[in-house]
């Protein structure tokens, strides 16, 4: 069974944050899919949806994002996921310039604390992930704290580029739903740049 685990943190005071992107695309997905995200089990939130005939997983961790592991690990036990063929992990990446998209099949971390919580706990990098670009200049030029920037709230200067990320997320969701190689999929995103 394919999971698509968007990564943030559950409540209103994180809404709309840099580092709730995560959920945003995994939301976007579940309206394009017509489903809404509103199981509650393995401390996550979830909903089954159909892709051309592919029926998935989509699910947002409610553990906060530092214990993001804790609900994926559970998540991955009960729809008996193969994590390197079936997992795909969707975060926000203070890395990537604002509205760039990397899409990898394994790999670290990075600085990310909800990756580094699932790579511990599930014990292993080798699982898809989509990562969504969220430095802007500020954060480049340290005019702002790191903590201050990912909890803030998107603003509007940077509403539109993100909301093209979280567009071709879904889109690159919808190839690994039908079966695309990584690979392929990562050529045809940079392609659209």
């Amino acid at each position: 069974m394919i999971l698509i685990v968007g990564l943030g943190n559950p409540g209103m005071k994180y809404k709309n944050t840099y580092h709730n992107v995560g959920f945003m695309a995994v939301d976007a997905l579940a309206k394009k899919c017509k489903v809404k995200i509103a199981k509650s089990e393995c401390d996550a939130l979830t909903c089954k949806a159909v892709y051309k005939g592919v029926e998935f997983v989509i699910a947002k961790p409610q553990t906060y994002m530092n214990l993001s592991g804790e609900a994926v690990k559970k998540l991955v036990r009960a729809y008996d996921v193969d994590e390197a063929r079936e997992l795909v992990v969707c975060y926000d990446d203070i890395d990537l310039p604002i509205g760039k998209l990397r899409i990898r099949e394994e790999g670290s971390a990075g600085t990310h604390n909800g990756m580094r919580n699932i790579v511990k706990e599930l014990n292993t990098e080798q699982f898809a992930r989509v990562r969504i670009g969220t430095k802007t200049d500020e954060l480049a030029n340290h005019e702002v704290e790191l903590i201050d920037f990912v909890l803030s709230k998107v603003d509007f200067a940077n509403k539109q580029v993100l909301q093209q990320s979280i567009d071709t997320a879904v889109e690159a969701f919808e190839m690994i739903i039908e079966g695309d190689d990584i690979q392929r999929i990562q050529e045809r995103i940079n392609r659209k740049k």
